[in-house]
This record gives C-alpha cells, sequence and structure tokens, in this order.
C-alpha cells in the first residue's frame, strides 16, 4: 500500500497557539545551532516569551491563526485525487515539523493503516538544511526509534525546485497576475524566505536553488519583466541572506518603479509571511516609498498545476518502470 507524507513547518491556529509555536520552532536544532540541547530549549524558551506580543499581534491581523494546516490538509486531499486519477492509489498524511499534526502523529496512522511504501515529500521547493533537513532529519530519529525501515520501502524527496509544472504553475500566475496593473512597467520581486548567511557558508544550497528557480521562471515568461530576489523573515541580529525585501522595496521606490509584482517563491501556501509581512506591512511600504501599484502573486495553494507537479514528483519515486 503506498503512502506519501507532506512536510511542512506549520502555524499557530489561535492566539493561543502562538507562544508554544515559536518555542517548538526556535527549539529546533536545524534552526538554533546550540549544541547544548537545555542551551537551546531555554534559549527559544526566551524567544517565545520575548515575541509572542508582537508575533499575536500580527497573527490578528490576517484573523487570528494560520491557514497553513487547512491549506495543506486540502492540498494532500488533492494530491491523493490527482495520483488516483494516474492510477497510484495512495494515501497522503500531513506532518508538520513545529505544530500539529506532528511527524510522530503522522507516523503513528501510517502504521496503523499498514502503509509498505512511503515517499517524503517537503512542501519546499528548495531545500534547506532549516527546512526539508530539519523535517528529515527528525523523521531518520523516528524511523531509526519505530524501525520503520524493516516495515516499509520508503524514499525521500530532497527538492524539486526544477519540476517543469511548479515553474510552470509559477509562470501562469504571475501572467494572471500582471494582467491587472494599470501602471507600467511592472517589476518582479521574487521574495524568498531568508536562512542565516553562514549556513551557505557551510554548503546549505538553498540560495543556489532560488536562484536558479528564479531564472527558469523568468525564462518561461520570455524575460519580460526586470526582477530582483530578495529576502524577508529574518530573525534576531546574526547576518541573513539579502538583500531584504524591505530594503529592496524602498531602492525600487528610489527609482521610481511604478509599479510591483511580489512572488513568494519559496512558499507554496498561505501564512503569516504572505497574509500579514507581504500583503500588509511591504504594500504599506512600497505605497511609502512612491511606489504606484503593489500586487503579489496568489500562493500557489491548490492550483491546479501545481498539484499534478505535486504528483509528477510523487510518481516518479512510486513508478518502478524506466522513464
Amino acid at each position: 500500500m503506498n503512502g506519501v507524507l507532506l512536510f511542512n513547518l506549520g502555524g499557530p491556529e489561535t492566539l493561543e497557539d502562538v507562544r508554544p509555536f515559536l518555542y517548538n520552532l526556535f527549539s529546533d536544532p536545524e534552526i538554533i545551532r546550540i549544541k547544548s540541547s537545555l542551551a537551546r530549549r531555554m534559549l527559544a524558551w526566551s524567544i517565545a516569551a520575548m515575541r509572542q506580543g508582537k508575533s499575536r499581534n500580527l497573527y490578528r491581523q490576517i484573523g487570528g491563526g494560520s491557514p497553513l494546516r487547512r491549506i495543506t490538509e486540502a492540498q494532500s486531499a488533492a494530491l491523493g485525487a490527482a495520483l488516483g486519477a494516474r492510477g497510484f492509489s495512495a494515501q497522503v498524511y500531513v506532518g508538520m515539523r513545529c505544530w500539529k499534526p506532528s511527524i510522530d502523529e503522522a507516523i503513528d496512522r501510517i502504521l496503523k493503516d499498514g502503509i509498505t511504501r512511503l515517499v517524503l515529500l517537503p512542501l519546499f521547493p528548495q531545500y534547506s538544511m532549516t527546512t526539508t533537513g530539519s523535517c528529515l532529519k527528525h523523521f531518520a530519529a523516528l524511523e531509526q526509534k519505530f524501525g520503520l525501515s524493516n516495515k516499509m520501502a520508503i524514499r525521500a524527496v530532497q527538492g524539486w525546485f526544477d519540476e517543469p509544472l511548479y515553474l510552470e504553475a509559477m509562470a501562469g500566475m504571475i501572467r494572471d497576475e500582471a494582467r491587472k496593473f494599470a501602471h507600467f512597467p511592472i517589476h518582479l520581486l521574487y521574495s524568498a524566505h531568508s536562512i542565516p548567511a553562514r549556513y551557505i557558508d557551510e554548503g546549505d544550497p538553498y540560495l543556489e536553488q532560488t536562484r536558479r528557480t528564479v531564472k527558469a521562471i523568468d525564462d518561461r515568461l520570455g524575460n519580460a519583466y526586470p526582477s530582483t530576489l530578495a529576502f524577508q523573515s529574518k530573525v534576531g541580529p546574526v547576518k541573513w541572506l539579502g538583500p531584504a525585501t524591505r530594503d529592496t522595496l524602498e531602492e525600487l521606490g528610489r527609482k521610481r518603479t511604478a509599479s510591483v509584482l511580489a512572488v513568494s517563491v519559496s512558499f507554496v501556501s498561505d501564512h503569516i509571511e504572505t497574509l500579514q509581512e507581504i500583503d500588509i506591512a511591504y504594500r504599506d511600504l512600497a505605497l511609502q516609498a512612491g511606489i504606484k501599484e503593489f500586487r503579489r502573486v496568489p500562493a500557489l495553494n491548490l492550483n491546479p498545476t501545481f498539484i499534478e507537479a505535486l504528483a509528477n514528483v510523487v510518481v516518479r519515486f512510486l513508478d518502478p518502470k524506466p522513464r
């Protein structure tokens, strides 16, 4: 029996969830790299305590909680249907690294269902140690604990930033949104989640894969628009990947750019970084900087081409026939 386990980070669904979610996030050893687990947990507790008020205010602005769980579960159902339409019966599960349903809970269900072939599919197109790496490392510990490799064949997807249908889904949504502008020219601002710069020096391929994603999308658009890759959501005083999305918007304003179309290149689902950071904070900043129009390409969410892209990735791992 086939199974697919979708990984995501998760998000607080209520304001009361914010502090425990932040604790889970910052106690992840792939995000806060402190060797001592006790020191890391103490630091995570402090960060969660300090940031909970600000974070709750941000979640209030988008309705009081993250829609990520609801969207991811809808994606899992759509993926299961897409696989079934191709003749691949598979049960699709959701496992969140930092919230619910957890990866641990997903494994309990997988074992109860008697899955014999399992594909691990992170919902992060570009690989980073902080996202895909963290999910796979946590799964590996549970795999060893429960002897999963003796009970099922397990294959892990490391990244799918160059999946053609994913790139076409992104390009198609950019084309659709670009048609809505009244002011020209349009500048594409690709905004990806930032990570500490030293992680790249340590071998994280995230920056290179993100750059390749942007180039591939621009190529599919015929390089019709000037574009910039920038990074958002930095936390703490260490050096993060740049340029920052905020700084880039201010620079585009100084250059009297008429219209900016933001593209959430590392996010496939709506959550706090798209709904609040880009749609509210960056939109206000763009207008203050003198940009006449600021829009965001909708997150892929349940885009049919995107769901087929995920199905393509899974089928390559499930189908034993040569291609």
